[in-house]
């Protein structure tokens, strides 16, 4: 398995994904108002694993430039469709992963990633990849599902199933802690951990954390 094999799982899903409703809308407007409170007007954003472009559309009217990214040609397709029927000047669409994106280091004012982190293959490296392409003092958004968090048997038992049937893509599986420590490993401070469903257990901190 490789990054070519996740692109591929994440173009077959694409039609599938962009047709589905998110799950807790009020959990997902309050993630969109924390991180309005921290985009500025003259903010240059890179936002990683965008899917179909739904929170980009939402978020780039209020900052400078919007990059929005993901490694699905796919996605990346649907979310041009989207642009073209609701244009927004500051946002643009690229196919490409945060290791693809190494001549814009230094680039970034933030860089935003919404249940990005449990996907990517090397999450240490990815880390390091974002940490250089912000500007000193940057700020690094994410909001990641921790499946160490979750019921046991879902990690170890149906999501390898799924994986081998090709039902799922590659998954990481560490808990909010471990999260925490990789993130300040790769050269952050925490600013903020939070929740934000509207209702039950929330799984998915979203945290803003600053370049040091």
């Amino acid at each position: 398995m490789s990054t070519a094999s996740d692109a591929r799982f994440w173009d077959r899903s694409s039609r599938r994904y962009a047709r589905s409703a998110i799950a807790d809308q009020l959990g997902y407007e309050r993630t969109l108002e924390r991180t309005r409170a921290h985009l500025r007007p003259t903010d240059d954003v890179l936002e990683l694993g965008c899917g179909t472009g739904t929170t980009a559309l939402r978020l780039a009217s209020g900052v400078q430039s919007y990059l929005a990214t993901d490694l699905s040609r796919g996605m990346i397709a649907i979310a041009e469709d989207k642009l073209a029927a609701e244009p927004v000047p500051a946002l643009s669409f690229r196919t490409a992963t945060a290791e693809e994106l190494v001549h814009d280091e230094g680039r970034f004012d933030v860089v935003l990633g919404f249940n990005y982190l449990h996907l990517v293959r090397d999450v240490p490296g990815t880390l390091r990849g974002i940490h250089t392409l912000l500007k000193p003092a940057g700020l690094f958004i994410s909001k990641t599902p921790c499946l160490g968090d979750m019921n046991p048997l879902i990690r170890l038992l149906l999501l390898p199933a799924m994986r081998a049937v090709g039902q799922a893509p590659h998954v990481n599986s560490f808990d909010t802690s471990a999260l925490d420590q990789l993130i300040t490993g790769a050269g952050f401070d925490i600013l903020a951990l939070e929740t934000h469903a509207s209702r039950g257990r929330d799984r998915r901190p979203y945290i803003v954390a600053r370049r040091r």
